[in-house]
This record gives structure tokens, sequence and C-alpha cells, in this order.
């Protein structure tokens, strides 16, 4: 085994653990994905993958947001970005089966999606058959115009 180069960071971890890391890319909440619910043409590049973005979606390639196509056999994604100065582009092709797409409305040229739910289709996991449980929310409380810091003191 050669000897790791000057200045390279050097993993402490043993070559049994390495093999077991997976990458973790997240996505902030303020970054919207949408998936396209049409199949398209996989032998489209950037930029005719932005030219679909910007005049079928009416949406901003630019925005940061993720664009999310799949194949018309629905073993092939691409996922459309632009990252400071430059668009990403991501591709991945499944070797057996294919992707389970969500529900769409046909007449809905996108569909929103949160980055779970993009990251169970890349894994291949339907979406539609898996519950998502309700999320917590403060109770409602009628509140006067006063709160209970402005109220004066009693004697």
């Amino acid at each position: 085994r050669p000897a790791p180069l000057p200045g390279r960071h050097r993993s402490r971890l043993p070559p049994r653990a390495r093999s077991r890391l997976v990458a973790v890319i997240t996505i902030p909440a303020s970054v919207k994905i949408f998936i396209g619910s049409a199949p398209i043409d996989m032998r489209k590049s950037i930029d005719g993958l932005m030219a679909i973005v910007e005049h079928e979606l009416q949406e901003d390639a630019y925005s940061g947001h993720l664009f999310v196509f799949v194949s018309r056999r629905c073993d092939r994604v691409k996922i459309l970005t632009w990252d400071k100065g430059g668009f990403v582009l991501l591709y991945k092709r499944l070797e057996r089966g294919h992707f389970k797409l969500p529900h769409m409305d046909p007449s809905a040229m996108a569909v929103q999606m949160d980055a779970t739910q993009l990251a169970m289709l890349l894994d291949g996991i339907d979406v539609g058959r898996v519950p998502r449980p309700q999320r917590w929310k403060p109770p409602q409380v009628d509140r006067p115009g006063v709160r209970p810091m402005d109220k004066p003191a009693s004697p």
C-alpha cells in the first residue's frame, strides 16, 4: 500500500468501518423540490432541462430549487439545480426495477415534494404507501388583545 501523500487527510476509521459510510446530502427547508409529472427524454442535457423548467414548469432555473425529471420507463432520474455560479446535474440509473413515483395530478406540470420524499424516491421506496405521521401543532388559544405581561399588577 502506498504511503499517503503529504498534507492529505488520513482517515482514523478502520477500513471495515469506512466501507459502511454513507454520503448524506442535507437539503435546507428553504429549497423546494419539484418533480415533473410527464416523463422526459433522458438525452436532454442541462440546457434542455433548463428550458423545460423555465418554459413548461414556469419556474426560475437559477433559484437553487431542485427539479427532478424521470424517464419514460421510470428507471432513470435526473435532478437539476443551480449552485454558486453553475448548474449541477445528478443522474441515477437503476439496474433493476423502477422508481415508485408519488401520485400526481395529470393536469399539473410538476408536483412539489419534500426532502424525505425525494430520499425515499431515490431509494426505491413507494412514497404513496408510507403513512406520514401527523405533525404536532400547538393548541389554538383565544388571546385577548392584551398580553399577560402588559396587565397592571394587582395590589
